[in-house]
């Protein structure tokens, strides 16, 4: 049988926190009518008992308690996502008579014809069941009518909610280019816990602006995104499981279940981008924009909290769980890949032959990088640090480990 992997076990207790009911038996037992699709998009529904066996683990001992053993197939991803899918949907549409489809076929051939997508990234049959069960050519105003009831968390860092923004165009070396703005916003306090604009929106920029937002602001219980590709990738499933922060996905194609910072996103447009802005570079427009949150946004009195959003955050200081800068904490943002070491203690990481930190020879390790600067390779052996790896020396290992001491004494002295 299929494991179940942590990141599918993950959205299956995000989902708890959502779902209709008084009670959590309730809510788990209408989370099991859900079905719930793996990295490679096949579905799966789980029993109630089941889920609650995974609830209260997680409540018990944390994320760590919910992790299985390492499968062969770890760190794979799916090829394409929802969203991908709606996005081609809907350029292809334009190409029918009154944009309306005879087929959910047609649709797809459409879209192959047109690059929008490619045959080896998804199948006719993967293509009709993501069509049907999201729906993405039932009408939007008649996902508008939805029933939602306004929510606040009572604590600062319970929930953050985080999304992607279309910012201004700024000048870059090879002319312009628009700038993309990544926002985390706390739920209880609407406190801009960290914003920051990027040229490129991938999964090194998440990163580095989560970094920023958990250093500024501490750790939240849970994080609130939607289905991008980036907010779905392996490293951030990591990260949040290591934090022990539970990750959760919002519908999709719902925006308005983001509410919050979908709201902080208008004010910076009605706001911010209206102001003369200096667009010389992004690091200019990223001086202006903190500036910006720190003593229009944080620092003025909210509407619906009657008291500046940083007030309400500092009523809750005492439960806020803050990450020390520290190299090991650095260490919590790299990604992890498996190894095998070999008989000689050695194993190989982008072309590179790196050397065990201890004897783990014939061992399986997990290799934690960082894939912006591929400098060091961390090397954990059953969650326990065992030290960072070394490039392999072959003259020094030639020589017996008496004479390697002293040629290394000699050189430091």
């Amino acid at each position: 049988m299929k494991r179940v992997t942590p990141y599918l076990k993950m959205r299956v207790l995000g989902a708890i926190e959502f779902a209709p009911g008084t009670t959590n038996v309730a809510k788990i037992k209408h989370v099991s009518t859900m079905v719930f699709n793996d990295e490679d998009g096949v579905p799966h529904q789980f029993t109630w008992r089941t889920i609650q066996t995974w609830y209260s683990r997680y409540k018990k001992d944390g994320i760590t308690s919910t992790k299985p053993n390492p499968r062969s197939d770890r760190g794979t991803t799916r090829k394409v996502t929802p969203e991908e899918v709606s996005e081609a949907i809907a350029v292809a549409l334009p190409s029918f008579r009154n944009g309306t489809p005879g087929t959910i076929a047609s649709v797809y051939r459409m879209c192959i014809e047109k690059g929008l997508l490619h045959r080896d990234q998804i199948a006719p049959n993967t293509f009709r069941r993501l069509v049907n069960r999201h729906e993405f050519f039932k009408p939007e105003a008649t996902s508008k009518d939805k029933r939602r009831l306004a929510f606040a968390k009572a604590h600062a860092n319970q929930m953050w909610q985080a999304d992607t923004m279309m910012g201004p165009y700024v000048k870059t070396s090879d002319g312009h280019k628009q700038a993309k703005l990544i926002a985390f916003i706390d739920d209880a306090s609407r406190v801009c816990c960290h914003g920051e604009f990027f040229l490129a929106e991938n999964t090194g920029s998440l990163i580095k602006a989560l970094r920023s937002a958990l250093y500024k602001r501490g750790v939240p219980e849970s994080l609130y995104v939607d289905n991008g590709s980036i907010y779905t990738s392996k490293e951030i499933t990591q990260i949040c499981g290591r934090l022990g922060c539970l990750l959760c996905h919002a519908p999709v194609r719902d925006g308005a279940a983001k509410g919050k910072v979908e709201r902080f996103f208008r004010t910076v447009r009605e706001s911010f981008l209206i102001r003369k802005l200096d667009l010389s570079n992004v690091a200019a427009l990223n001086r202006a924009f903190t500036a910006w949150v720190e003593e229009e946004y944080n620092g003025k009195e909210h509407s619906v909290l009657n008291m500046k959003p940083i007030d309400r955050f500092g009523l809750d200081l005492m439960r806020v769980r803050f990450l020390p800068p520290h190299q090991v904490n650095d260490e919590l943002f790299y990604v992890e890949e498996d190894r095998k070491v070999l008989a000689d203690n050695t194993f190989s990481l982008k072309a590179i032959r790196f050397e065990a930190p201890r004897d783990l020879r014939s061992r399986k390790v997990q290799v934690r990088f960082s894939r912006e600067s591929f400098s060091t390779a961390v090397v954990y052996f059953k969650g326990e640090r065992m030290g960072e790896a070394e490039p392999v020396d072959l003259q020094a290992n030639d020589r017996p480990p008496k004479l390697r001491e002293a040629s290394a004494n000699e050189e430091a002295s």
